[in-house]
């Protein structure tokens, strides 16, 4: 009998599209002659909890419970009959299955409102009269975010829609607190998904399981899930893997995580899956698997037979993402922003043009790991095979790429065969601003179908970008971002405060450029993010050359990622957070890009030492 595999993804991930691990692995698995079925747990419990019969049960539980909840909390609760009455309607209406809804939820009187709504934008500026659609998503997404709250607060303090659990995963250097979490008495939420698991292992029957494990909010669900099969299923080989993995467990020497997993895989999944498949099947002995670990004798041992290459992107096969539920994923509105709301809303498919990243170099990058250093693409022909391929699959003409940076070179390759092959589609992706996106790049891309990318303007500082060895400079990324808006294509910017080295007046500075960039319309949305010290990086490896000591390494046997360091230039950058925040989430709603920079800080900074204009004139 041919060996049968399910594949899972955990919660939580997206809840508007599905995580593409399990569609590309499921996908090559199945041109190997392997029967594959593959599901989304995160938004099948989603749509468990938030439906009627959901509601029923989680306000049961909470009452039942007598914990000490909050009073937006028990404001929720005492509306109770109210979100079990529209919970349907508005799920409906978040999945697309019924947009009639919309003039409803827009009512004031309709949708049951708790804390999220306290603090509202001007939402006639925000859509207007005809934005009916988008105000109503706006709204019913505020509602969502009410339950989510309420979950938390009442019923597990780990929940997230896409951070369930992320605290124990990102602070896991030791086992330890995961393996306690995992002895505690299932919530409803992890009832409610151990259910699911069941009904997908009753039905297909498979003697093996594949667990992606992408992020530290899916890791505790992902070993859950691997409890709940050596318990029941013992017979059942568990298989994880994921970017998770690839980052956190690189050095992982504590057995007690494969109580709930037979494999654990690193970097490309597969090679290492198909070896174990093998070795299952007979056909391999232990010493031939390939990044692998596995415990022997109460001890972790990592196996790795490099006789095999990994399979080149060109042989990776198309991604397949049949049997997901692609009609339930809800897809949400945070923000007013048009660029800012990609990321939720929409059924994206997702598609990888290129493997690994062909600059490597950020000094704040993991660029020392495969899945960043080894860089190689397919020809445009075998990408727009795939493009087609997945259009017949689902049906949606819409597409994130989601490379670490885009080539220049392969998007036009991509570009000029969608438009011989009259291919109609839309797509965005993340970017390097490159000089080779020229004006007519970027229109011959807006042509066939872009309508955004992302990109690092990172610390918006030329030394700071130089330390990094970003390989671009303030304009440079001006005259690129120039090109894209002039071609009519969004641009969000992710931003990093923090940096080694980075002075006070640095920061004042790149916030003054950023508002330039937002003022000049090169960017329509920013995300500030902390810089963090990992292991794999330039910095984490090179402490002295950023003015750094690395305090103590992680030593435990477990994650071992994030490093904890002192800076010796004595900048306290956490203070600027909530004013480099407060300003950017302004400025995607078209508001304060007049103000001076000190107004966002409730203490003194010093006064930008930009010109107001630096930005404009480069573009001029």
């Amino acid at each position: 009998m041919p060996i049968k595999i399910v594949l899972i993804t955990p919660p939580f991930t997206q809840l508007n599209t599905p995580y593409p691990a399990t569609p590309y692995l499921k996908g090559f698995l199945k041109s190997q002659g392997y029967e594959v079925l593959q599901a989304d747990l995160g938004i099948e419990l989603t749509n468990a909890i938030f439906s009627r019969r959901g509601f029923q049960d989680l306000f049961n539980v909470i009452r039942q419970s007598g914990k000490k909840i909050s009073r937006n909390s028990r404001h929720i609760i005492k509306n109770e009959t109210k979100y079990i009455q529209t919970i349907d309607q508005v799920m409906g209406f978040l999945q697309y299955r019924d947009n009639t809804q919309a003039t409803l939820l827009c009512n004031e009187n309709f949708l049951p409102r708790a804390s999220r709504f306290d603090h509202m934008p001007d939402l006639e500026w925000s859509f207007g009269n005809i934005g009916i659609n988008d105000k109503a998503r706006f709204l019913a997404t505020r509602y969502i975010e009410d339950i989510g709250d309420l979950i938390k607060d009442a019923v597990t303090p780990y929940f997230g829609f896409s951070r369930y659990a992320e605290k124990l995963g990102m602070s896991a250097n030791s086992f330890g607190p995961l393996a306690l979490a995992l002895q505690q008495t299932e919530n409803i939420l992890e009832v409610q998904l151990l259910k699911l698991l069941r009904e997908h292992i009753e039905q297909y029957r498979p003697d093996v399981v594949g667990v992606t494990l992408p992020f530290p909010g899916n890791l505790y669900a992902g070993l859950k899930c691997g409890q709940y099969i050596k318990k029941h299923f013992p017979h059942i080989k568990i298989i994880a893997g994921g970017g998770f993995v690839n980052t956190e467990l690189r050095d992982l020497s504590e057995p007690a995580i494969f109580d709930y997993l037979d494999f654990m895989t690193l970097d490309d999944g597969e090679r290492p899956f198909l070896n174990i498949l093998l070795f299952l099947q007979g056909k391999k002995n232990q010493e031939e698997l390939t990044r692998t670990f596995i415990r022997r004798d109460n001890e972790v041992r990592y196996v790795h037979d490099d006789k095999e290459p990994d399979f080149h992107h060109d042989e990776t096969c198309c991604p397949d993402y049949s049997d997901l539920p692609l009609d339930q994923y809800i897809s949400l509105i945070e923000m007013a922003n048009p660029m800012h709301r990609l990321w939720n809303d929409g059924g994206w498919n997702k598609l990888t043009l290129a493997h690994g990243c062909y600059w490597h170099q950020c000094s704040f990058c993991d660029t020392s790991l495969p899945y960043i250093k080894r860089f190689e693409s397919a020809p445009a022909s075998v990408l727009v095979d795939r493009i087609e391929q997945v259009i017949v699959q689902t049906g949606r003409r819409g597409f994130h790429f989601v490379d670490e940076a885009a080539p220049p070179k392969v998007l036009k390759d991509v570009a000029q065969e969608l438009l011989r092959r009259k291919i109609g589609i839309s797509w965005w992706t993340n970017i390097r601003f490159e000089k080779t996106f020229t004006e007519d790049l970027c229109r011959l891309l807006a042509t066939s179908g872009c309508i955004a990318v992302t990109g690092g303007l990172e610390t918006a500082s030329d030394r700071l970008l130089k330390l990094m060895n970003k390989g671009v400079t303030i304009r440079q990324a001006a005259q690129v971002c120039d090109h894209f808006s002039r071609a009519g294509i969004m641009v969000h910017a992710y931003l990093m405060y923090g940096f080694p080295t980075q002075t006070e007046q640095e920061t004042i500075d790149a916030l003054e450029i950023v508002r330039q960039f937002f003022k000049e319309g090169l960017i329509q949305s920013a995300f500030w993010h902390k810089f963090s010290a990992t292991v794999h990086s330039h910095v984490g490896k090179n402490p002295k050359k950023y003015s750094c000591t690395i305090l103590d390494r992680p030593t435990d046997g477990f994650a071992r990622n994030d490093l904890a360091y002192i800076e010796h230039s004595g900048c306290e950058h956490h203070i600027f957070a909530q004013g480099l925040n407060k300003a950017v989430y302004n400025f995607m709603h078209g508001i304060g890009t007049d103000m001076a920079i000190k107004d966002w800080f409730d203490f003194p900074v010093p006064a930008s030492s930009v010109k107001r204009n630096a930005v404009k004139r480069i573009t001029n």
